[in-house]
Parts: structure tokens; sequence; C-alpha cells
């Protein structure tokens, strides 16, 4: 049984990202990734003027003439969603925590989604696989998608991206849009291959979660701090001027080390704040999406 919070925040949930879908991202949505899924149809004779990529050279050495192979756009798409549930997302300093972003951001990806008759999945993670949900269609689909994202509750505490992205490689067989939405805050080197490899079967996204007290600790004198996935506990001085340089060393290794993973990858990346609006994010993705294409 759903308590009547969990109900009432899921359904707000869907009022606003079903509002947003059909004002905004909807058509976005569909410019963006209808067409860019193509799949074999047939071999058929070569043409003057056809690509010479094109060419299937196993057929034209058996037939001895050039053969060419064809393809259909895929009329239908699949979205996996692929979110991080370990113990740091349950962290948020402002208006929510990383967890009901990633759920509010998976909603208005899933409704855009099934309003262009695609299915969506869902794979939830932490340091082990904690929940697979096949892609399906339609409404109550979302919403139970929705629902698991809030009210689910993993065994696990750590965070393994690159378990995550090997499981997606081994049960996705045909061609996926993936948004992996985590925070990353573990070594990118971890999942560097597999983000690599996932991106070439798939089209990979990344959703990066931020707080701001993740990077900018005001100097407040001497605080606790508890790694939420380890649950180690650290007592440091945030006034002392050598401890906030190491911590703002430290943040910015870690950016420069994902963002060079992430970008080596060819993964496009969405960065959202706690703190932000993330509808300015989600538009900029879209029309970055767009030039690309146009160009």
């Amino acid at each position: 049984m759903l308590s009547t919070d969990l109900m009432k925040q899921i359904r707000r949930i869907e009022i606003r990202t079903r509002r947003l879908v059909n004002d905004r991202f909807a058509g976005e949505y569909h410019s963006v990734f209808k067409g860019l899924g193509m799949e074999f149809d047939e071999v058929r004779p070569y043409y003057p003027g056809d690509e010479v990529r094109s060419i299937d050279w196993n057929v034209t050495a058996r037939m001895g003439q050039p053969f060419v192979k064809r393809y259909v756009e895929e009329r239908e798409l699949t979205v996996m969603l692929v979110v991080d549930a370990s113990g740091s997302g349950d962290f948020g300093s402002v208006k929510r925590f990383k967890r009901e972003l990633a759920a509010e951001l998976a909603a208005v990806l899933s409704f855009s989604a099934t309003t262009n008759n695609d299915r969506v999945g869902l794979l939830i993670f932490t340091d082990r696989i904690e929940l697979y949900i096949p892609p399906r269609k339609g409404r109550r689909h979302v919403l139970r998608l929705i629902r698991d994202l809030l009210a689910f509750e993993p065994q696990g505490r750590g965070t393994d991206i690159k378990l995550a992205l090997d499981t997606i490689n081994q049960i996705l067989k045909r061609r996926t849009i993936v948004f992996l939405s985590s925070d990353f805050l573990v070594d990118p080197q971890s999942y560097r291959k597999s983000l690599s490899m996932a991106n070439r079967k798939h089209d990979v996204v990344a959703i990066d979660l931020h707080d701001p007290l993740e990077t900018d600790i005001a100097g407040v004198g001497v605080l606790a701090l508890e790694d939420a996935e380890s649950g180690e506990l650290v007592w440091v001085d945030t006034s002392s001027r050598a401890w906030r340089h190491a911590f703002s060393q430290q943040v910015t290794q870690l950016e420069g080390a994902k963002n060079s993973v992430i970008t080596n990858a060819g993964v496009d990346r969405i960065d959202i704040d706690t703190d932000q609006d993330y509808v300015s994010a989600l538009t900029l993705f879209f029309d970055k999406r767009t030039q690309r294409i146009r160009h």
C-alpha cells in the first residue's frame, strides 16, 4: 500500500511534468531522438550515387555485382532510465534531495517518450543491481516507474556505475536511448571503458546531479561530515584555509577527471543542481542536440 503522502507526491510530479511535456518537451524530444534510430531492412542492387559506405561486401562477393544495405527509420524507440539510488542520493541542502530530483527528471523524460509512443524501462542500481523493469508503453507504466523511484528501498549504499553500464550492455540488444542519472561521486576511471562501450551500442546521456553543499562548504567551524555511502564519520575544521583549499582541489580534480571520461566517450552531459529549475538545463540540452543534428 502507498502512503497518502507518497500518492500526493506522485500526483504532484505527474501534473507538473505532464504540463511541461505538453507545453515544451514533447516536440523537442521528438525532433532530437526520432530519426536517429535506424534498423536494417534489405539489400538491393547498387545505383550510381549510393553511398559507398553502404555497400554490403559479403553479398557483393556472392552475387558478383555491388549491393547496398537499406535501412529504415525505427518508428518506435526504447528509452532506459538508469538511476543511481546509492546513499549519496538521499542528500539535499536546499530544495530537495537528489533522489527526488532524479525521480522528477525521470518523469519528464518518461512522459516525453510515451507521448511519442516509445517504450520506457528502468534500472535502479547502487553497488548492485537493485531493480530492473523492462521497457513498456503507457501512462500507467510511467506512473509505476515514478512510484518505484520514490518508494523503492535499496539494499546497497555504494555506487557501481560500471556494473550498471555492463548490465545495460548485456540485456539491451537493440539500440536504446539511455539516460544515466547519478552524482558520479566515484573514480571516473572505474567506469571509463564501460561508458565508451555503452555509447557505441546505444545513445547514452549522462545526467549529473549536484548539491551546492557538495562543492562549497562555508567556514563555520568544526563540523562532523558523514559519508552517506560508507557511514564513515569525519570531523573537520571548515574555518581552516588549508582544509578548504584541499577540499576545493579534490572537487576540481574529480570534476576534471569526470568531464574527461564523459567527453572522450562521446556522451552528452546534463548538469543539474538541487537548488535549480531543471527546465533550463533540459532546454539547453535539447537545443544543443537540435543544432548538432542540423549541422
